[in-house]
């Protein structure tokens, strides 16, 4: 299969421009004659010399709630992708809605066509899809999908809302703090060095701030694009690197803790859901390795997999890890004897989201006072650095 741009015209006579998944142009022709599209042109799209873009979450959750509602209702899946198409106003949206209808069309499931749109569609998605397919229960699983997009839509929120703050307070500081070195402080220098008293040696040290930014600013500038760059290009081509990295953002004070808690919500709520669903432990842990969104979480839950695959209980098996807390630990072991392994792991997302909401309601709370009391210190030095020459100045002129 390639991926064809095509020139086409509806049966009202409107041309129509899009994007298909085809073996050939012959394939593309019948597919498009399938939509009710007369066939003008196409060709091959080239590769993208970058990463296609993902769907927003918002637009999948509306299309998640569409879709379920159409097919509860008794539409089946053909029709109902075809009315989403139509009524889907983002453009990337649009196109993979076009994709799936074309799929469909030609005799694949649902969970089939979504996975061959990696862009759109995760793992978990697929997984879902497929198990609600085979239970025959597939608006109830859409309904699951659109409830765990959902969860992970107020979880990223959180996490949003914890670096929006600081980001502006910091952004503000760096800027009045540059202003400050460039333009100041060298008209108040030329004062100093012309009553030639001896300065203090905070002023000294923000003279020679002032002179290392005025002069050697496009050094500064070359030696952060130069480290960003040489890190980012070292982390990826290093996994092991990259393995130490995200271990070592688990092990922040304050942050990374609420990063573990983020992580651990994601991954308990999905793999109780796939349960749920109906999908085997190991092919659950497989879709829901990249839901935590850390390397060594995920190379946790890949190492837990090998060990239930080799017959060791599933609480026993993330107890050896050792990247799991006791509560998660716990509450495998509660399900396993219990048989509700599902309500368990569900309990743990519902703890770890409550959880997560009051760790950044407090830390909010703390970074603020912090960042405030930080960016009035750092005005207090240069005020101190400044004013006291001037003060000396002052004294001394004759009265």
């Amino acid at each position: 299969m390639k991926r064809y741009r095509y020139r086409a015209m509806a049966a009202d006579g409107r041309r129509v421009r899009g994007e298909l998944d085809a073996a050939d142009l012959a394939d593309l022709e019948l597919r498009l004659r399938g939509q009710g599209l007369t066939f003008i042109n196409g060709e091959a799209r080239r590769p993208p010399w970058r990463a296609p873009q993902r769907i927003p979450r918002r637009e999948l959750i509306d299309f998640c709630f569409h879709l379920e509602q159409l097919l509860a209702a008794g539409v089946p899946p053909f029709e109902g992708l075809g009315a989403l198409r139509d009524a889907t106003s983002h453009p990337r949206m649009a196109g993979v809605v076009n994709a799936l209808l074309a799929e469909v069309e030609g005799g694949r499931p649902l969970s089939d066509a979504a996975a061959r749109q990696p862009a759109a569609f995760s793992p978990v998605f697929v997984s879902l899809l497929r198990a609600g397919e085979q239970a025959g229960a597939l608006p109830e699983a859409i309904r699951d999908i659109g409830l765990a997009l959902r969860r992970e839509d107020e979880l990223a929120a959180h996490a949003q809302r914890i670096a929006i703050y600081p980001a502006i307070v910091g952004s503000i500081l760096v800027l009045a703090l540059v202003v400050a070195l460039v333009h100041v402080v060298p008209q108040l220098e030329q004062l100093f060095r012309a009553t030639g008293q001896a300065l203090p040696l905070h002023t000294r040290v923000l003279v020679g701030l002032s002179h290392a930014v005025s002069t050697w600013w496009w050094a500064l500038l070359l030696a952060a694009g130069l480290t960003m760059t040489g890190a980012r290009h070292a982390l990826a081509r290093s996994a092991a690197l990259r393995l130490r990295f995200h271990a070592l953002q688990l092990r922040l004070p304050l942050i990374g803790e609420l990063r573990r808690k983020l992580a651990l919500a994601r991954f308990a709520g999905l793999f109780a859901m796939l349960y749920a669903a109906g999908v085997t432990v190991i092919d659950a842990l497989r879709a829901t390795e990249d839901a935590t969104g850390n390397l060594a979480l995920r190379e946790g839950v890949r190492t837990a997999g090998r060990h239930i695959e080799q017959g060791r209980q599933i609480s026993a098996a993330f107890e050896s890890v050792g990247l799991f807390p006791p509560l998660v630990c716990r509450m495998l072991r509660v399900g396993e004897h219990t048989g509700a392994l599902d309500r368990a792991l569900g309990n743990v997302a519902a703890l770890y989201q409550r959880d997560v909401a009051e760790s950044v309601a407090r830390l909010q709370a703390a970074i603020e006072p912090a960042l405030t009391l930080l960016m009035g210190g750092l005005l207090l030095w240069i005020a101190t650095a400044v004013l006291g020459p001037i003060y000396d100045i002052i004294t001394r002129l004759p009265v």
